[in-house]
């Protein structure tokens, strides 16, 4: 009997000089952390697939929101958190460009971290005030070079990926066009309906009331297929410009470094099983969103090869944050 109870002591963690046993996970609630304000894309991701998620672990799982300075100080907080599996950041890929442009970031975007898996993206549309002339991409490009140095774009912030898109589109197009950098997206989209500034990237969710009040005229569309939200804008490559290739805003959940592997493949699994189904796909094309699911050798990929893109792009056109 004693050894009995020795083993059952010992399988418990109770034993002086035992580790103690890790609980199955989830344990507790989980929090996805959002480091921008609700209805971002971040935030639209979370929404539609953490009740789906809380189903699968019996557990509830928390959207939680802590916008600021670029989304630094919501992935800090999840880089410190316990690396359990229990707090998750919710990101975008403008987490592969802050690194260039911040000098002392509270976190290392490659050590600090275990990417789970990527979940979804989000094309970019190129409009412009319903004033402006034109009625596609090339037309554009001719109209600005004939008025070179007489329009403006809009951006939510510098360094933004609205803002790195723009810069790509006017670069690789030897466009002059003056930068009007707005703090958040709200002011920029109500200044380009109102014709204060000409014309901006933005994702097709946040256009699509602008466009249906006929303020605003969508151009083009990145990616590989045309928006859901936006069926009648082409694509840049339906229009034969390839130069918008692979400009567009895609999303992740990374976990705390050091989070154990059988975890992190638990959370690859799920959210990518909870990604594939059916309603879920439907409802992220509501909101102009398409499921995109990735591994997490996948996403640690992307993320890699993006840091090194956007550090380039920050670099050439001397970028800062605001």
């Amino acid at each position: 009997m004693k050894i009995i109870a020795l083993l059952l002591l010992a399988a418990a963690g109770l034993l002086p000089g035992a580790a103690p046993a890790q609980p199955a996970f989830p344990s507790r609630p989980v929090t996805l952390l959002v480091p921008y304000t609700s209805n971002s894309g971040s935030d639209i991701v979370s929404r539609i697939i953490g009740p789906r998620l809380a189903a699968r672990w019996g557990q509830a799982v928390v959207v939680e929101n802590k916008p600021g300075a670029s989304g630094n100080l919501g992935a800090g907080q999840v880089a410190k958190a316990a690396p359990d599996g229990h707090t998750l950041l919710m990101m975008i890929n403008t987490f592969t460009i802050t690194p260039a442009l911040y000098k002392n970031l509270p976190y290392d975007p490659v050590v600090d971290f275990a990417p789970v898996a990527k979940l979804a993206e989000a094309g970019f549309a190129l409009a412009v005030n319903h004033e402006v002339p034109v009625k596609d991409v090339s037309a554009l490009i001719a109209h600005l070079k004939r008025n070179a140095g007489k329009f403006n774009y809009a951006t939510p912030g510098n360094g933004t990926p609205q803002h790195l898109a723009m810069a790509l589109f006017t670069e690789r197009h030897g466009l002059d066009v003056l930068h009007v950098p707005y703090r958040g997206i709200a002011p920029a989209l109500t200044d380009l309906g109102g014709g204060a500034v000409q014309l901006m990237f933005g994702t097709p969710h946040s256009l699509l009331p602008l466009v249906q009040s006929g303020k605003v005229r969508v151009l083009a569309v990145t990616g590989e297929a045309r928006s859901p939200l936006l069926p009648n804008a082409p694509t840049f490559a339906e229009q034969g410009l390839d130069a918008m290739a692979g400009i567009d805003a895609w999303y992740g959940v990374l976990a705390p470094a050091r989070t154990p592997a059988d975890v992190v493949q638990r959370l690859q699994r799920d959210f990518i099983a909870v990604l594939n189904t059916d309603d879920v796909k439907a409802e992220l094309a509501r909101q102009g969103l398409v499921a995109r699911p990735a591994t997490t050798d996948q996403l640690r990929a992307l993320i890699a090869s993006d840091l090194q893109r956007w550090k380039k792009v920050v670099a050439e056109h001397k970028i800062t944050a605001d």
